[in-house]
């Protein structure tokens, strides 16, 4: 794939959208497999309101998806591959220690 400034405008956005300590430890957690939002709130420790918008977040950028059943919403992981980024960070933080 031949990069463009287009390409590498939408790989910022995809990485603002990853720079959140809470979006990130919702990212960790679906790593694991899916999950009800009610699960993720207890999790973040923060509002649904608050965990919806950053679900939104990732969902627009093409990390999570979400599945209604009945009153239930259910998010997972689309992307496995962001997790990559988990352990290039982890690696930059150790080099660093």
């Amino acid at each position: 794939m031949t990069k463009t400034k287009q390409t590498y405008k939408q790989q910022a956005r995809i990485l603002r959208a990853l720079a959140n300590e809470t979006r990130l430890m919702l990212i960790d957690r679906l790593s694991n497999g899916e999950c009800q939002v009610s699960e993720l709130v207890r999790l973040a420790g923060v509002d649904q309101s608050t965990v919806s918008k950053h679900l939104a977040v990732l969902r627009n950028v093409g990390v999570v998806d979400d599945d209604r059943r009945g009153n239930a919403v259910f998010y997972r992981l689309i992307t496995p591959c962001v997790m990559d980024f988990f352990a290039c960070s982890l690696k930059v933080l150790k080099s660093r220690g």
